[in-house]
């Protein structure tokens, strides 16, 4: 479906069997193994055993492998888990993109197994009351643990076994791998009765819970935080990784909030790796949310950065105009706010909510903000880095942008920034668009 990328002379060499890679190239190792006689000593295969059991992730494949001798309830008899020869390699040229080596790995990644029973206590036997969010290939329940903690239980639901077990590795070994205040935490997984993740869950849950759900508005305050912190997650994502990575779905139930209103992203399940010599993927197989898609994926399967740009900039339409990115009456919220921001009525877009309670500035801002990343060609909108420059008010990272067709940009801001490039010294400027 995806492009596989080309391992690189690093990945080939010998791994570490205390790093997430070592450890999983050595449950493919063994279970190719099975089915022969070993002529290692008993002494060095107990040696090999102690060695791997100090690993944290030993106790995961471990356990995986466990359960796909046994029935489970909602899947096919994970006996067929046991990996051929064929589908171990196939496994293993995707597996290298999900997992680095350990020191760039995230020491707090999941330790936590859950059983069966324990995420059924927690999310009452999976209850529709529990039910906070369900897309193509999955379901998410909130749920509470024992000792309180409030958690959101992802289950995958959709998709041959084969799939599934992709879908969970990969979007744990990612998820494993992030660690910023802008993007959900795991803390544990299960795998009897199916496959789940278990991440934290803020009280206040998603965006779009309380964006259109709620009673109570979002006041202007709580949604400028709300963008800026999705904006550097995204851009910590995009830059700040060993590795690149695609969210690919970007969207306000995707966006958790916690006790303070701090913005998590979540929901990596459509995340994909971009190898840093790779502009971009192309996907054959059309995965996504409708309201959020970008035009070049839509039309060519095209997947980078600029693919969340386009849906960050959907997300930020959504803060300021209080729409869904697509209504009941399947309108899209691109099309409906383009003639308004190209007349530069800001007053036909605000929510009706904030009335005229909202600093007028960072309207003007975030405005100015979604104008540029929905932009029809991916060439025009801007990198993660200028969105968050722009939304705290640094408009000399724009200066390569002053022939933007955005009218809105144009007539808001041409005199400020004129002002700011006065007393910006190219070489300053340059440093900041680098």
């Amino acid at each position: 479906m995806f492009c596989a990328s080309v391992p690189s002379p690093d990945m080939k060499k010998k791994e570490d069997t205390s790093s997430p890679v070592g450890v999983l190239e050595d449950y493919f190792r063994s279970e190719e193994s099975e089915s022969c006689s070993s002529k290692e000593p008993t002494s060095v295969l107990e040696a090999q055993r102690t060695s791997k059991a100090n690993s944290p992730w030993h106790g995961f494949f471990q356990l995986l492998r466990s359960r796909s001798k046994k029935h489970l309830a909602t899947l096919h008899p994970l006996s067929v888990l046991k990996l051929s020869l064929k589908r171990s390699s196939s496994m293993r040229e995707m597996v290298p993109n999900l997992f680095s080596s350990s020191d760039s790995f995230n020491l707090n990644s999941p330790t936590t197994s859950f059983t069966l029973s324990e995420l059924q206590a927690a999310t009452n036997n999976f209850s529709q009351e529990n039910l906070i969010g369900k897309g193509g290939y999955a379901e998410v329940y909130k749920g509470c643990l024992k000792n309180g903690k409030l958690v959101a239980i992802k289950r995958l639901t959709r998709g041959t076994l084969d799939e599934m077990i992709g879908d969970f590795l990969s979007e744990m070994g990612i998820m494993a791998h992030v660690n910023h205040p802008n993007t959900a935490k795991l803390i544990g997984y299960g795998v009897e009765g199916g496959l789940h993740l278990v991440l934290e869950l803020s009280p206040h849950g998603s965006l779009a819970s309380l964006l259109y759900g709620s009673k109570d508005k979002l006041t202007w305050e709580i949604r400028y935080k709300i963008a800026l912190g999705t904006a550097e997650g995204l851009l910590y994502l995009h830059e700040g990784c060993q590795r690149r990575i695609i969210h690919r779905d970007i969207k306000a139930a995707n966006i958790l909030l916690t006790e303070d209103f701090e913005p998590q992203i979540c929901d990596f399940g459509l995340a994909k790796w971009l190898p840093e010599h790779w502009t971009h993927h192309v996907v054959s197989k059309f995965e996504g949310t409708f309201g959020y898609l970008a035009p070049e994926y839509l039309m060519h399967g095209i997947v980078d950065e600029k693919t969340d740009v386009f849906a960050f900039g959907v997300l930020l339409l959504e803060l300021v105009t209080g729409r869904r990115a697509l209504d009941y009456s399947q309108q899209s919220l691109v099309l409906w706010a383009k003639p308004l921001l190209k007349k530069s009525e800001i007053k036909e877009l605000v929510d009706p909510a904030l009335a005229n309670d909202y600093n007028a500035r960072q309207m003007n801002l975030m405005v100015l903000a979604a104008s540029l990343c929905i932009q029809h060609s991916s060439l025009r909108r801007p990198q993660l880095t200028q969105v968050v420059q722009i939304l705290k008010g640094n408009l000399s990272c724009l200066k390569c942008m002053k022939k933007s067709r955005v009218a809105f940009f144009r007539k808001a801001f041409s005199e400020e920034l004129f002002k700011a490039e006065e007393y910006k010294s190219p070489n300053n400027i340059s440093s900041q668009l680098g």
